[in-house]
């Protein structure tokens, strides 16, 4: 398994937990407004960190970091990934997986065999938007795979969240009406700032200020009882 990136120390990756995050390379979405984008578009040129030498330090903070985070790019791509996280639980952490939600078997597999307690889930826009916000007009794109993993998710066996980051130029009040009617009832849904960085596959957006992500959270909350903003003072 190829680790490129190892946040030690986080108190906002894992809610409620003291943990640390793994990034894995390689994404199936472009999405333009990805944080990690050379993660996802070279991989191969990033730092690799052994993995013996990440569990090595996650055994040595047993009694100290509560959870692991599995981040990306998108880990479910992984076929390792399994194993990997195998190793952490092992240690006794709760782990929590990142996820696109591309390959809904792998989230029930993982979730059969013990190895995820936690799920967060990114929607990345309306249905009807889905293929510009996630870079893939392009590609071939699975909606139904994403709808599968949807539901697996808000049949509640595991517990999880769902988060969008929000820009002008691929959200508006209209496609949070739409996610509200996919969305309703689940379980949290997060809207997170979007915040440009050096990083950025294409830095070409805008975000909103908070009084207009609290108008958005009002549109949502009339279907999803937790609906909170992360992300923006």
């Amino acid at each position: 398994m190829k680790i490129h990136g190892f946040n030690t120390l986080t108190l906002l990756d894992y809610p409620g937990l003291v943990g640390a995050t793994l990034f894995l390379g390689g994404c199936n979405f472009r999405c333009p407004f990805c944080q990690n984008g050379n993660l996802v578009l070279s991989p191969e040129q990033e730092p690799e960190i052994p993995t013996e030498e990440v569990l090595a330090y996650l055994k040595k903070r047993q009694g100290i970091l509560d959870g692991v985070c599995i981040s990306g790019g998108e880990p479910t791509l992984h076929p390792d990934l399994p194993d990997l996280i195998g190793r952490i639980k092992e240690l006794g952490y709760l782990v929590k997986l990142d996820t696109n939600g591309t390959c809904p078997e792998v989230i029930r597999r993982l979730y059969t065999e013990g190895l995820i307690d936690y799920v967060a889930m990114d929607i990345k826009a309306s249905p009807s938007r889905y293929q510009d916000a996630a870079g893939c007009r392009d590609m071939d794109m699975d909606m139904d795979a994403i709808y599968e993993s949807v539901s697996f998710l808000k049949s509640g066996v595991l517990d999880y969240e769902f988060r969008t980051t929000v820009m002008r130029e691929l959200h508006d009040a209209s496609d949070f009406e739409s996610i509200a009617q996919w969305l309703a009832g689940c379980r949290a849904y997060y809207l997170q700032a979007y915040r440009e960085s050096e990083n950025v596959i294409r830095p070409v957006f805008t975000s909103y200020s908070r009084q207009e992500l609290e108008e958005f959270c009002e549109i949502l909350r009339k279907k999803i009882p937790l609906v909170d903003i992360r992300g923006i003072d």
